[in-house]
This record gives C-alpha cells, structure tokens and sequence, in this order.
C-alpha cells in the first residue's frame, strides 16, 4: 500500500461515516503520510481546504491521468 500512496496523488471518496468535510463520490488529493499509512489511515485535503486524518477505507485509488491531476491540483 505504502509504493502505491507514492504513486497516486488522489482517491475518490466512497464512504464518510457522518464526517462533514468529505463528500462520498467525490475526488480528494491525497497527501504522502507513511506512519498514517501504517495506522490505516490517509492525509486528506478536505472541504475546508486543509489536510486531515481519514480511514484507509473511506477511499479508493484511482490512476487518473497527469492533465486531470493537473486539473485537480490547480483548483486545490
């Protein structure tokens, strides 16, 4: 898991269990975190535009293409 956070910049937000600053079906940046990683947790920059701890398990990892990522660090 640790080789592919490195690789992969963001997550599409399948589950939030009640937690207001992620939505489901949404994409989020994904920050480099190894000892989060270890927890089963992962560094997410949220709605209110800062990064916070997550479940492992609230997100999914998709390779999106280097334009799209593009796209999505701009608007961060």
């Amino acid at each position: 898991m640790e080789k592919k956070l490195l690789e992969t910049q963001f997550a599409l937000c399948i589950e939030n269990n009640g937690c207001e600053d992620i939505e489901k079906r949404k994409f989020y940046q994904i920050l480099p975190d190894e000892e989060a990683v270890r927890e089963g947790y992962l560094r997410v920059v949220d709605e209110s535009k800062e990064d916070y701890l997550y479940p492992e398990s609230y997100f999914i990892f998709l390779e999106l293409p280097h334009e799209v990522q593009e796209a999505f660090g701009a608007a961060v």
